[in-house]
């Protein structure tokens, strides 16, 4: 028999992939990793809805303490980034270092276990001709979560198993009904699990970062309003400004050091280029010359094109064909190919 653990947040989706692999035969245990305390999923109610799943399944249930790991990885990263005027990913950053690794290992160590799978909406192959195992996009683009799998080891890609990347999302709640799941009416969680927890991410950052007022100003450096914090704000952003203007203002730039909010209109925002770092290749080897591909630089924006130039110290720039909107240091930048996912990174600059 065929055995999986399936990492179980106390969602629909992560219920559905548990039920299709046990009706497929496989031998299921599930796995909760306890993130941190609070309501939501990845939480206690998130816990209790898996364990009542792995009850109903007739299937094992652990629960592995991972709020150390959590604190660390994602709570600190944010909180460093957000105090220097960065605006990190931590979705990205938590399926390496705090669940798909750390499952896999748990799977192995603990349960003798070498296959993991998970609720997310991607689909992996093994292409012969490079070696690799691939990553792609969900058949239902709409749902399509590979953004936020890109920096998955090949080690990971080799032993994970995404049972819902061939469907829709309508169609999961029908298989979860189907199955006769007590997630299956469970509302669809929609923000970060921190923004669950804490109520918003200003509530969340403000726990560890105290806010300062400081001045909003123009690129020109004239004074137009005040803020309560360089925290609170983002590239790109327009609504919450509280200044009274001709035209529209957005924010431009985030200057931490000198605790100013910088904002202009919306040609402002536009960017030709921008350089990534921490790179991952995924589906095929870093390449030596520029490669031309379709880079995606937020989970609801569209991939456009773009040439992608290799430079030192392993980093790339990424020379948009036409100038992207709120390129946002700390975010990832992902390339594909089609629905091959290449490769991606951080933006630095």
């Amino acid at each position: 028999m065929k055995n999986v653990v399936v990492g179980l947040s106390g969602g629909v989706d992560s219920s559905t992939a548990a039920a299709i692999l046990h009706d497929q035969g496989y031998s299921v245990v599930g796995l909760t990793l306890w993130l941190m305390k609070g309501k939501g999923q990845c939480c206690s109610e998130g816990m209790v809805d898996a364990a009542q799943l792995c009850e109903q399944l007739g299937i094992p249930h652990h629960i592995v303490d991972t709020r150390e790991s959590f604190q660390e990885n994602i709570v600190d990263y944010l909180v460093a980034g957000y105090s220097t005027g960065v605006t990190p990913l931590p979705c990205s950053q938590c399926n390496k270092a705090v669940k798909f690794s750390p499952m896999l290992q748990y799977a192995k160590e603990t349960l003798g276990i070498d296959r993991i799978a998970t609720g997310h909406y991607a689909r992996t192959r093994y292409d012969i001709a490079t070696g690799r195992h691939q990553l792609l996009r969900a058949v239902d683009r709409t749902k399509d979560q590979s953004y936020f799998l890109y920096d998955l080891s090949q080690d990971v890609l080799a032993r994970v198993i995404f049972p819902l990347g061939e469907q829709a999302k309508t169609e999961t709640r029908r298989v979860a009904a189907a199955f006769g799941l007590h997630t299956a009416d469970k509302p669809e969680s929609q923000d970060l699990c921190l923004v669950e927890a804490n109520g918003s991410m200003r509530a969340f950052l403000d726990k560890y970062i105290t806010p300062q007022s400081g001045d909003i100003v123009d690129q020109a450096g004239n004074v137009l309003g005040q803020h309560e914090g360089v925290h609170h704000y983002t590239l790109g952003q327009r609504k919450g400004l509280g200044i009274a203007h001709s035209e529209p203002l957005y924010v431009v730039a985030l200057d931490a050091a000198n605790n100013r909010v910088i904002v202009g209109d919306r040609t402002a925002t536009l960017a030709p280029d921008c350089t990534v770092q921490r790179l991952n290749w995924v589906s095929i080897d870093a390449p030596t010359t520029p490669i031309r591909a379709e880079v995606q630089i937020r989970y609801r924006s569209s991939a456009v094109p773009a040439t992608i130039i290799p430079l030192e110290s392993d980093r790339v720039r990424v020379v948009f064909d036409e100038p992207q909107s709120s390129v946002t240091p700390g975010q990832a930048a992902v390339w594909y190919d089609g629905d091959v996912l290449l490769g991606g990174g951080i933006i630095d600059r």
